[in-house]
């Protein structure tokens, strides 16, 4: 019977993954040298840029290396945090890193033209569509669940850590367009963005109420009780990092219109100077 996942699992039950921490550690060991490479040429990266991307380091260290990870496969509750940490707040987070951004900035000329064709190049284009990313991000989750793929996790250890690297992916793919301050293909607009987080709100809602309503276990060995105290889980947090995005993309699109309102003042300024004087 599988256990359920208590508060002090997460310190108690933490172990170390060593891909997985190599992996974050070089992510920001890159990002750190990176912004270390501008202030040596005079230039300062924004705080505002590094916190997030470290701050979204640190959840995905949270969900590899703590309690989570080595109580997912045997408590559904603990699998529903490490996937909403995975898929939704890592993503976020990182996208507000801007990590693309600063590799353009500190790559020497050669290097920043193959990031530049590699950003815009056929199957970029395509894994960044947000019509692609929407599906893959919805999609995702309702095969794992409804598939008895999430079963097969269960019993191999490979599939689960390919699953978890696909929750993360297709975290990033579909909020990066949405928060990222990247240059990337098929950027959208504030308003499409609002619309694209919208109708995305309803994979969480209607995947937890199916599960909470459900009496039939998805897993060998799952408690229905903790199967569905996950699902409620998934249901209310997903839709409330939902939500949370939607109020970043808001703040975001206020201030890039007060930007917008700056530079005109000063165009105007400007073209007030150059009249002539009566």
């Amino acid at each position: 019977m599988l256990a359920a996942f208590t508060s002090g699992d997460l310190v108690a039950g933490s172990r170390l993954e060593p891909a997985a921490a190599v992996v974050i550690a070089l992510a920001g060991w890159w990002y750190l040298s990176a912004t270390r490479r501008l202030a040596d040429r005079g230039r300062r990266w924004p705080r505002r840029r590094s916190v997030p991307y470290l701050a979204g380091l640190l959840v995905l260290v949270v969900a590899t290396q703590s309690g989570l990870a080595t109580s997912d496969t045997t408590s559904f509750t603990a699998h529903v945090f490490q996937h909403l940490l995975l898929g939704m707040v890592a993503p976020v987070l990182l996208a507000l890193g801007a990590p693309v951004t600063l590799a353009l900035q500190t790559s020497n000329r050669s290097l920043r033209t193959r990031l530049i064709k590699m950003l815009h190049s056929p199957p970029v284009r395509v894994l960044t569509h947000p019509v692609t990313a929407w599906a893959a991000f919805g999609g995702s989750m309702f095969a794992l669940y409804f598939t008895g793929l999430y079963a097969d996790t269960l019993r191999s250890t490979p599939l689960h850590d390919v699953t978890h690297l696909a929750f993360a992916l297709s975290g990033c793919l579909f909020f990066w367009p949405v928060v990222g301050l990247d240059p990337i293909p098929h950027r959208l607009n504030y308003g499409a963005r609002m619309l694209y987080v919208l109708v995305a709100l309803p994979f969480h809602t209607i995947l937890g109420v199916a599960l909470v309503t459900q009496t039939k276990l998805i897993a060998p060995g799952l408690k229905l009780s903790d199967q569905q105290t996950g699902a409620a889980i998934l249901w209310t947090a997903g839709e409330l990092l939902g939500l949370t995005a939607m109020m970043i993309v808001a703040a975001q699109w206020m201030t890039a219109e007060e930007r917008e309102a700056v530079r005109q003042d000063r165009r105007l300024a400007a073209a007030v100077d150059t009249l002539p004087v009566p």
